[in-house]
């Protein structure tokens, strides 16, 4: 009689309806290119190969997004960003762990803005580059220069700056807009990878440590049809030896744009210095871009300019580290989630220069690393649907 009571008590739960006030909403993009890359300039001997064809994936995604309405203009909301590589998911280097991309956790009034647990892009990609928005190649992006400079060590691929993706551990304050006008203050703990913050202090051997963290401000004013907008960023690794040509980052970056008819143009530049592991500047540059756009109906056709000026920092005095790009892209939409695009896109780096495209060795073979002097050359067909 009991088993008979428990299952008709069961079945009764499960038949009653679940009613919650959460909403859940699930979007994202599968963006995937088939890409050759070759290498021109100053080929570095032993080079295995100075052409490949290859498979690539475009920072693919699906987003999970939770909101509940709390009364009082106040809501609880959360973003899981997975990002996932659909050409060789699982498999290294495409090893993204979920919750890879902007993922966080916050609290969103209409009167006081949000506030933010997680992790975010931070200070990079604000230059207003719309080459990359669609079906244009992501490695074709002026983030290539804009955000990376030159390794102070010597050797090694150039540092990102602001990570050139997300920065973890960080909390984060987005105003409401006042009349167009829209503010973020965000701190991290630790923006390169440990959950941990603390005092810097100087060892007798004069390697810097426990002094991992990051700000970032930034200011931005909308009108119908421009932007302008600024970004500073600091941050300090949690250690620093002789050798670091990494522990701090100090970075300014401003922004505008605008629009008419179906045109964009827009400017940004970026100014930003390394400081090593014993308070040595390593690497000190600026880079300027321009980039335009213009859509009619399904067309959509992007450029942009980049240059990145002489490293100013001691130990590249008279070595030639200008690098310039230039990327083309024609994109046409399908319908208003599919679109197909071309991009071309090449980078003449001077005889000490060894900059590389966005991505370009995280997602491709270790042997697209540029070496100093060489000059990548890319062609991406690209497919892209959002759903």
């Amino acid at each position: 009689m009991n088993k008979k009571l428990l299952a008709v008590a069961v079945a009764s739960a499960l038949a009653v309806p679940v009613t919650a006030s959460a909403q859940v909403a699930i979007s994202g993009v599968f963006k995937v290119g088939i890409t050759n890359i070759s290498m021109g300039g100053t080929v570095t001997p032993g080079r295995a190969n100075d052409s490949q064809m290859r498979v690539d994936d475009n920072s693919s995604r699906i987003l999970f997004n939770v909101t509940e309405d709390l009364g009082g203009g106040l809501a609880a909301i959360g973003q899981l960003d997975l990002r996932f590589a659909p050409d060789q998911a699982g498999t290294a280097p495409a090893s993204n762990p979920i919750g890879s991309g902007n993922t966080y956790v916050g609290l969103r009034s209409t009167s006081w803005g949000t506030i933010s647990l997680g992790r975010w892009d931070l200070h990079y990609g604000n230059q207003p580059d719309d080459l990359a928005s669609k079906a244009g190649a992501l490695m074709g992006s002026s983030v290539s220069l804009m955000d990376y400079q030159l390794n102070g060590t010597g050797t090694g691929a150039p540092i990102a700056v602001a990570n050139a993706t997300r920065t973890a551990n960080v909390m984060k304050w987005d105003s409401p807009t006042w009349g167009g006008f829209a503010l973020t203050a965000a701190y991290s703990t630790s923006p390169l990878a440990a959950s941990s913050e603390g005092d810097m202090s100087v060892t007798a051997a004069g390697q810097k440590v426990d002094g991992g963290d990051g700000t970032n401000l930034k200011a931005t004013f909308t009108g119908s049809n421009w932007q302008i907008g600024g970004s500073i960023w600091d941050a300090k690794a949690e250690s620093g030896t002789a050798a670091t040509a990494n522990w701090e980052q100090s970075s300014q970056a401003i922004w505008g744009y605008i629009r008419f008819g179906g045109f964009k143009v827009g400017a940004a530049v970026n100014m930003a210095e390394l400081t090593g592991g014993t308070g040595t500047v390593t690497s000190d540059r600026q880079v300027i871009t321009v980039p335009v756009s213009y859509t009619t109906g399904a067309h959509n056709f992007y450029a942009h300019y980049t240059m990145a000026g002489e490293d100013d920092a001691a130990q590249f005095a008279g070595l030639q580290t200008k690098a310039t790009m230039i990327a083309l892209a024609y994109v046409y939409d399908l319908s208003k989630r599919t679109s197909v695009g071309i991009t071309y896109a090449t980078i003449d780096n001077d005889a000490n220069a060894n900059y590389n495209f966005f991505t370009g060795t995280s997602l491709g073979s270790p042997d697209a690393a540029t070496g100093r002097g060489e000059d990548p050359t890319l062609i991406q067909a690209t497919l892209r649907h959002a759903f």
